[in-house]
């Protein structure tokens, strides 16, 4: 494909995902967009604030994130003035720590759980519409990714989750952000293609494979996710 088809097929996805989200967020005060600050979320915000300024960009700041991470956020949130709600686990990181040692060495799905999906599925229980930057190609457990569903909270209650990217590529991604001129977290020029809590983030051990320097290699998905009722699915039985 040439550099100008590839340009008319982004800007026909761009079109696509512009009217996409201006029907999601047509329900005022009841859509949130939850935002690592990687290049999807980066790109679905800006998009998403040009129809909404007042959106609330969920952040989960679990505390181990890398400076470059949090300086990229802080800069790009007074930049286009994001309406951005820092979402805290219950402890610190230091009384985490000091309660149950390093837990992202020595049970990361709990660290995970702690710091992550539990704060996030609070905050996302008070809304009707979770949009995500999720798209299938980032790993082999998102190749079934619905562009639309709905998700189970703990509670039973449920959100329709969007994943409005869910069919773009990484090339798709990276173009629409040059269109935009939207600049990216510095992380990405240093060889990193997927972008987590710094311990346990790494550049990727297969390039075939870009969230292949998460964990260790050991998990792909940190769990938020995964609805409640496959979380409890998969326990073992005791």
């Amino acid at each position: 494909m040439s550099t100008l088809q590839i340009a008319a097929d982004v800007k026909t996805k761009l079109n696509a995902l512009h009217a996409t989200l201006a029907q999601a967020i047509s329900r005022k005060g009841d859509v949130c967009l939850t935002c690592s600050f990687q290049a999807e979320d980066v790109l679905l915000a800006k998009l998403a604030v040009e129809l909404d300024a007042r959106i609330p960009i969920l952040f989960l700041d679990t505390g181990y994130h890398f400076a470059e991470t949090y300086a990229y956020r802080d800069r790009i949130a007074r930049e286009w003035n994001l309406n951005l709600i820092n979402l805290l686990p219950e402890k610190t990181v230091a009384e985490q720590e000091a309660a149950f040692g390093i837990l992202y060495q020595s049970a990361p799905d709990r660290c995970c759980a702690l710091r992550k999906v539990e704060p996030l599925f609070k905050a996302v229980a008070q809304y009707r519409v979770w949009l995500t930057g999720l798209r299938r190609e980032q790993a082999r457990s998102r190749a079934a990714l619905e562009e639309s569903a709905m998700f189970a909270l703990p509670g039973g209650r449920q959100v329709l989750k969007l994943a409005p990217l869910a069919a773009w590529t990484t090339r798709d991604v990276w173009h629409a952000c040059e269109e935009l001129q939207i600049p990216l977290l510095p992380l990405y020029a240093r060889g990193y293609s997927s972008i987590g809590c710094e311990p346990c983030t790494s550049l990727p051990l297969d390039p075939n494979d870009p969230r292949s320097g998460r964990w260790g290699g050991h998990k792909v998905e940190c769990g938020i996710h995964i609805e409640a009722e496959s979380r409890q699915d998969s326990r073992p039985a005791s």
